[in-house]
């Protein structure tokens, strides 16, 4: 598990070369999404399971967390990746998918890091400075960047009925995923203040707990 946990900070590090390496390549920041689509599905995709073994089962106590909302930080990403990113090739070369995977790479190499030196009772004070602070800019960052990618797919969604289901059918059953996008954006007017402010706390009382423990040193 401690190999596992290890190398989880260079798998994002993964991305972040890949897209400086496509930038450099291109000489533009466009349309780079191609650069690290397959590692990023695979890596996210993963990140159901890591969440379940490192948060919830293993290391419940590293991080002070809110299961629902980091369950719901977990499948959002997911959601972004698979049914709106990959479902719609149209938001592929919006510039705000490269907003969201950028915020998302950096926030997770600092917290795996986080993770990793945690686990081996050797934290710098510098990565626990990091996990909770950049988080005010990549947090707002990353879901400005996931609602403009929702937005941008819903003409393409509407005009193409992407997953939607009509009456009549056979099992009586309507859906449709157009206004379904439309909720999920919605949701997250009351969810994400939560994780925000939640975050916010603990950053006032992780950060402000170490100053103390320093000054009594």
């Amino acid at each position: 598990l401690l190999i596992l946990d290890f190398f989880l900070p260079f798998r994002w590090l993964v991305i972040a070369v890949g897209l400086v390496r496509a930038y450099l390549a291109k000489g533009s920041y466009h349309s780079l999404y191609y650069s690290i689509e397959k590692p990023l599905k695979f890596f996210q995709t993963g990140a159901l399971l890591e969440e379940y073994l490192l948060i919830v089962k293993y290391f419940p106590g590293i991080v002070p967390s809110s299961v629902v909302l980091t369950a719901f930080q977990v499948m959002s990403r997911v959601f972004l990746t698979w049914a709106v990113t990959h479902s719609v090739k149209e938001v592929q070369t919006e510039d705000s998918v490269l907003l969201f995977v950028v915020a998302w790479t950096i926030t997770e190499i600092i917290r795996y890091s986080f993770y990793t030196f945690s686990l081996l009772n050797h934290l710098p004070y510098l990565i626990k400075w990091a996990r909770y602070t950049l988080f005010i800019v990549l947090y707002p960052m990353g879901v400005s960047g996931e609602l403009l990618t929702i937005y941008a797919a819903l003409p393409f969604v509407r005009q193409s009925g992407l997953y939607s289901i009509s009456l009549p059918n056979k099992y009586n059953f309507s859906f449709d995923y157009y206004t379904f996008l439309i909720l999920v954006m919605i949701s997250y007017i009351p969810i994400f203040p939560q994780l925000y402010f939640h975050m916010l706390h603990q950053r006032r009382k992780v950060l402000s707990h170490t100053e103390e423990h320093k000054k009594s040193e």
